[in-house]
């Protein structure tokens, strides 16, 4: 039977990472086009769980204690959310084509794994909130509960992470039908370009 922390991890960790973010738009790109969708997820899993782990073990309170940790992060952050936003508002005026019945975009060259690995490594530890929200705020409630209570918190909250980002990964391929048309990639790119510029414009402020 299940601990009762486990399913206060899950919660927590479900209402964190189911926000809408640049991690989280990848992703759903990614699963549309159906790419490399099992590497993408796996980094996703796989650095929460990194992060989740390390915040209940007490890394929580030593990134707490080194705020030139997260400036750093956060203008690292800003500065690749800019240069993500700018490609994808090229893409939405450019137009890259539909996508194709084998699931790629016409007139796109296909990214390839190497790549797709790199971008979404950089989206999921170039974000100052997901050391916010995992390490500081997961680790810290969860280094709470007493033993093995804190193990079982983890494991939910990492649970989380892993049904999330499978079920947003491979689902997304029912959107495929949405985007055999141009025009629906041209209105996603713009979203996305307005959502990475949005992410990147509060980050600067949280510095100024």
């Amino acid at each position: 039977m299940l601990d009762p922390a486990f399913w206060r991890g899950l919660a927590l960790g479900a209402s964190l990472i189911m926000a809408i973010g640049a991690q989280n738009a990848f992703v759903l790109r990614q699963g549309i086009l159906k790419r490399h969708v099992g590497v993408v997820v796996a980094v996703c899993a796989i650095s929460d769980m990194g992060l989740i782990a390390a915040g209940v073990a007490g890394m929580g309170g030593l990134i707490a204690a080194y705020p030139r940790f997260l400036t750093a992060v956060t203008w690292g952050g800003a500065a690749f959310l800019f240069w993500y936003g700018l490609r994808a508002w090229h893409a939405a005026f450019r137009g890259a084509g539909a996508l194709q019945a084998d699931g790629s975009r016409a007139a796109t060259q296909s990214m390839t794994w190497q790549r797709a690995f790199i971008l979404v490594l950089m989206l999921s530890l170039l974000n100052p909130h997901v050391y916010l929200d995992t390490v500081i705020l997961l680790g810290g409630i969860g280094a709470r509960e007493p033993s093995p209570g804190n193990v079982w918190f983890a494991a939910g909250a990492m649970t989380a992470s892993v049904l999330w980002f499978t079920v947003l990964g491979y689902g997304a391929r029912l959107l495929a039908p949405l985007f055999s048309r141009a025009r629906a990639w041209q209105i996603l790119d713009g979203i996305v370009g307005m959502m990475m510029w949005g992410l990147c414009a509060g980050l600067v402020a949280q510095q100024l």
